[in-house]
């Protein structure tokens, strides 16, 4: 009895173990081209800086994110391994089916089994088996998982994370400890970050990589307002570790700071006031001296933590693709591209501001623009063919919608009390529509401040980065700022140098790079005690 038992508990343990190794064989192919395939995408479709910013995406856009990026992502990674992981396992199926069906009690299987006793043919086809169906799936997994941590800066990200660095604590300030000032009559802010808008696109001229100007508005209101330059011509931020996507520009403009990932942390329902806790942001600040403050994008807020973000800094009323659809500005089942395109954005945005601008209330209201994503952009029928690439092309009818925008908003009468900030939120994702720019070209992060409180000589041949954009929107508003400090930024309506004129881009983004306590408690979980 009992080594009946043993011979089934034998058996059974037999075949648990086969079965296991079955899974993890087509479990091997199927990620390890997979992983290879995924690598090669995000390369291609999005210029990822950092693990950081992969890590962020993975953890807060992956169900918010565009249905045609998802259905791109899977068409591209999911689908052709699994199709080839499908096609193997029914090969192998069909082997093990006319071995043990077909062969098994014919004449063919007594020969089989007599010329296996000749010649050990059964331990050579096991090790044969054994050698095709660990090793090389195994080594192919192995090979693309080194491929993926080089590609997408995972090794970097490891070797910075084990060493630590107190260059929060000696340079960011605190601004809920800054005296700030608003004046008697306090100004409207419009705030309108534009999507992967650089100042690149703009000719060689005005100090564009170009040889066509494809953001002639954009251009004109530089050199007829404010914009702060590393050269004389048009030009505009250096982009640090942490910033390079729209929430982590959108952060950096208006607290000053990176986004640093804490595994976890980042999370949307993590958060139960906000993103980056510890911050006190331009939302906070404005919140505070009793601003109506409004957020308005043309997909779904909750995309990247900004409906966290904005509602936990500053508790701004929303405007997105579910409102558009509630407030009958598109029909219930409209989607195109990210949610509605930057056509009806703007008229949407014309109807609100009506509405907000007849309270007596200061208001800021903020919107983000999308037409100019990556990778393709996107272009209304009414968009002028102005060239064969179809990115720079959306960029020109973004540019040309944009100008006509700000030319409605200077018509109002609410206008003479109105700064207008505009500003990329990073530089673009896209890769191939910068293919034949020069390779020591610095793409920068474009800025123009519009009807300003202040005036600056000292907004050229400057060196600056967008945690900098935080203080200047507040000194535009004609805040006096106490130091000319904020975050990690500094006032460029100042004479004060930024970080990256005391120190150089390069070495303020190592130090940034590195672990940080302070910001992994203080800043981003808002643990300062």
């Amino acid at each position: 009895m009992i080594k009946k038992t043993l011979r089934v508990l034998i058996k059974i343990i037999k075949g648990s173990i086969s079965l296991l190794f079955v899974i993890l064989f087509f479990l091997a192919i199927f990620l390890s081209m997979a992983l290879k395939l995924g690598t090669d995408w995000a390369v291609k479709n999005y210029s990822f800086t950092s693990f950081d910013e992969i890590l962020y995406t993975l953890g807060t856009s992956v169900t918010t994110a565009s249905k045609d990026i998802l259905d791109d992502f899977f068409k591209s990674n999911i689908y052709p391994p699994l199709n080839t992981t499908l096609i193997i396992f029914g090969i192998f199926l069909i082997i093990y089916v006319i071995y043990k069906f077909i062969f098994r009690n014919s004449k063919v299987q007594i020969q089989i089994e007599l010329f296996k006793k000749k010649i050990n043919l059964k331990f050579n086809i096991a090790v044969i088996i054994f050698l095709i169906a660990c090793i090389v799936p195994i080594y192919n997994l192995f090979d693309s998982i080194v491929y993926a941590m080089d590609k997408l800066y995972i090794n970097e990200y490891i070797e910075a994370n084990v060493e630590s660095s107190s260059f929060f604590e000696n340079n960011y300030i605190n601004p809920d400890d800054v005296k700030i000032t608003f004046p008697k009559t306090k100004r409207n802010l419009i705030y309108i970050y534009l999507e992967s808008m650089e100042a690149t696109y703009t000719d060689e001229e005005h100090g564009g990589a170009y040889p066509y100007n494809y953001i002639p508005n954009l251009t004109d209101l530089a050199e007829d307002n404010i914009n702060f330059s590393p050269n004389a011509k048009v030009g505009g931020a250096y982009m640090m570790i942490g910033t390079t996507w729209t929430m982590g520009g959108i952060v950096a403009e208006t607290a000053g700071i990176p986004i640093k990932n804490v595994f976890g942390a980042n999370n949307e329902k993590s958060y139960e006031n906000g993103l980056v806790n510890g911050a006190y942001t331009l939302g906070d600040i404005l919140e505070q001296e009793g601003y109506h403050q409004s957020i308005m994008v043309g997909s779904d807020l909750s995309f990247g933590g900004r409906r966290a973000y904005f509602k936990g800094h500053g508790n701004y009323q929303v405007f997105d693709l579910y409102t558009a659809r509630k407030d009958d500005i598109i029909p219930d089942d409209y989607y195109v591209f990210w949610g509605y395109e930057d056509e009806i954005l703007y008229e949407y945005a014309k109807q609100e501001l009506e509405k907000i601008s007849d309270s007596d209330e200061p208001f800021n209201f903020s919107m983000l623009t999308v037409d100019t994503h990556a990778a393709d952009g996107y272009t209304s029928d009414f968009c002028p063919n102005y060239s064969s690439d179809p990115y720079l092309n959306a960029i020109y009818c973004s540019d040309m919608q944009l100008g006509e925008f700000v030319e409605w908003i200077q018509d109002q009468d609410f206008y003479e009390n109105t700064t207008i900030i505009l500003t990329g939120d990073h530089i673009s994702m896209n890769n191939y529509s910068f293919d034949d720019i020069p390779d020591n070209y610095d793409r920068r992060v474009y800025n123009v401040y519009i009807n300003s409180a202040i005036d600056t000589n000292n907004n050229k041949n400057r060196e600056f980065t967008t945690f900098d954009y935080y203080p200047t929107a507040l000194a535009s508003l004609g805040v006096k700022i106490q130091g000319d400090r904020l975050g990690l930024g500094t006032n460029l309506f100042s004479n004060k140098k930024t970080l990256s004129e005391k120190y150089g881009n390069n070495y303020v983004n190592e130090k940034l790079t590195k672990r940080s306590s302070y910001y992994d408690l203080c800043i981003n979980l808002g643990n300062c005690k």
